[in-house]
């Protein structure tokens, strides 16, 4: 499974609807478990992002269809990104060719 890490931000219906955001999170953590997907992390915080959700995933295309799920309620946008273990980035870096 490859690890991603997705920062989100409210959208105006999410922050009219704030008091609902940990219901949705509970309902976020079972559609991504029915997706094949595991949230590792879910983390609502300060700054320029509202939340940090960190999962696991079988590929990309698994990890983007369960971002655009969650951004087609409305409630939140995403900017998701994939993350690499260090043994993971050893091996990538292994594999570069020299230039």
């Amino acid at each position: 499974m490859a690890t991603y890490i997705a920062l989100v931000s409210f959208t105006q219906q999410g922050l009219q609807n704030i008091h609902e955001s940990p219901h949705r999170a509970a309902a976020f953590k079972s559609a991504a478990r029915k997706a094949g997907c595991k949230v590792r992390e879910l983390y609502w915080t300060l700054g320029e992002y509202d939340g940090v959700v960190v999962f696991d995933a079988s590929d990309d295309q698994n990890a983007t269809g369960l971002m655009l799920a969650l951004s087609s309620l409305g409630n939140v946008h995403t900017k998701t990104l994939r993350a690499f273990t260090a043994a993971e980035f050893a091996a990538i870096v292994d594999q570069a060719p020299k230039l």
